[in-house]
């Protein structure tokens, strides 16, 4: 991984706060992969320059604050966010009405899944913030639920496969595509959901 050999010395050298900082980055939709950035934090503890617990909460601290602060300024400056040149290329028209056709149909739950997808988060955040369409309580018991998910699945992943890179990657991708698949049947299972209750209230 071409992030990984990157990140990899620049954590060792620096540590924790190296980690928090690239996850704040990684909440305005910059592309460098969180799970990468989670799993690094990890592989430096498991190598000794950190301590995994630590990291765990390093970890959570950076993406809760990364995404706070993207739904505060979208509550903050409203439509006037998206003129910034960085959040202007993270939040398209398209990227804009796709994630407001997301509330719709799950509602606050969107929040909840689009921790797990990088290419949503943001715009789905700012969105949030703009549009008023969740509180900030709700936003943060979504986000932080899925965090607590997330975050130390990660970093132990990454502490634990230190001393083997070839069984690390191999399980950092199986464990992409088991969340993939995990959320794709929780979509199934909510459009189902969402179709049904609307059949009910057609039928009232």
């Amino acid at each position: 991984m071409h992030v990984f050999n990157t990140l990899l010395p620049v954590f060792t050298e620096y540590g924790y706060i190296a980690v928090f900082v690239m996850l704040l980055i990684c909440g305005f939709g910059v592309p460098v992969p969180e799970d990468v950035t989670l799993v690094t934090g990890g592989v430096i503890a498991g190598l000794g320059f950190a301590n995994e617990h630590n990291m765990v909460l390093v970890g959570l601290s950076g993406v809760l604050i990364g995404d706070g602060l993207i739904f505060f300024l979208g509550r903050i400056f409203g439509d006037r966010i998206t003129r910034l040149p960085l959040l202007r290329r993270v939040l398209t028209p398209e990227r804009f009405t796709q994630a407001q056709d997301k509330f719709a149909r799950y509602g606050k739950w969107v929040m909840f899944v689009a921790r797990f997808l990088p290419g949503l988060r943001t715009p789905v955040f700012l969105t949030a913030g703009m549009t008023g369409r969740v509180g900030a309580p709700t936003w943060f018991l979504m986000d932080g639920v899925a965090a607590l998910i997330s975050v130390p699945v990660w970093v132990y992943l990454g502490y634990y496969g230190a001393k083997n890179f070839d069984w690390l990657f191999s399980m950092v991708r199986r464990g992409q595509h088991i969340i993939l698949g995990v959320l794709l049947l929780g979509a199934v299972y909510g459009a189902i959901h969402w179709w049904r209750r609307r059949k009910a209230e057609q039928a009232l």
